[in-house]
């Protein structure tokens, strides 16, 4: 198992730094946290395309000559960095318990902010360890909702992840359970895999009922999938 560990944040600001020095930095970071599992080169390349893909969603347009601020810098390095490593350890993991390989469920919604977000973790709780749970967008929002952040404490759950993230081929190829919630029409289909889509109103606009609702109705469905994968 590589050491993902995630890096700590560079607390200072890109000042003076070319792209390929930041790139450079993010892949000499992660290749310590993968060594024996990537090479240096394989590396370098997820963190240059996360780079593209993290700059053309967030970095405003320029105009010709400008050159973007060290603080932009900064935030363009930390969520490429961020981006790297979850395409990463999806790749890597490969979890064994009592000599058998743990399923892995991937939930996914539009923006990874509420059902996705609500279902991983109904989930993880249900399965005790025995399924390894993710969660993803395909266009994930800014911030987990804040009324489902409340459905969820209100039966002693919190999100599995801190932030929305963005759907990626790895997280599909890595999964056992491909779950999809309003977006199976984004999501790869690989030979394989288990495929389910669940239909279900998005809590967004409804406040804490309807964050409410939602989560009671994905418990039903969370604790029907559990099941049928033996975890009952």
């Amino acid at each position: 198992m590589p050491d993902t560990t995630r890096p700590h944040a560079d607390p200072q600001v890109d000042t003076g730094l070319l792209l390929e020095e930041r790139l450079d930095r993010v892949t000499d970071e992660l290749a310590v946290a993968f060594s024996g599992s990537f090479t240096r080169e394989t590396i370098s390349r997820f963190v240059a395309e996360c780079h593209d893909i993290v700059t053309s969603l967030l970095m405003p347009p320029l105009r010709p000559g400008e050159q973007p601020s060290p603080r932009t810098n900064t935030r363009v390095r930390g969520l490429t960095r961020r981006f790297a490593l979850e395409r990463l350890e999806a790749l890597a993991v490969d979890e064994v318990i009592g000599g058998e390989r743990v399923p892995e469920v991937l939930f996914v919604c539009v923006q990874n902010a509420g059902r996705s977000q609500m279902a991983a973790a109904l989930m993880e709780q249900l399965a005790a360890g025995r399924v390894r749970v993710r969660s993803a967008g395909s266009s994930p929002g800014p911030a987990v909702h804040s009324e489902v952040v409340e459905a969820l404490a209100e039966v002693g759950l919190a999100p599995t992840q801190a932030r929305p993230a963005l759907l990626t081929d790895e997280a599909v190829q890595a999964a056992d359970v491909v779950i999809t919630m309003g977006c199976g029409d984004r999501c790869p289909i690989y030979p394989g895999k288990r495929y389910e889509d669940w239909p279900a109103t998005a809590p967004v606009g409804d406040g804490i009922a309807g964050a409410r609702a939602i989560r009671d109705e994905l418990a039903v469905r969370v604790r029907e999938l559990a099941g049928s994968m033996g975890l009952g």
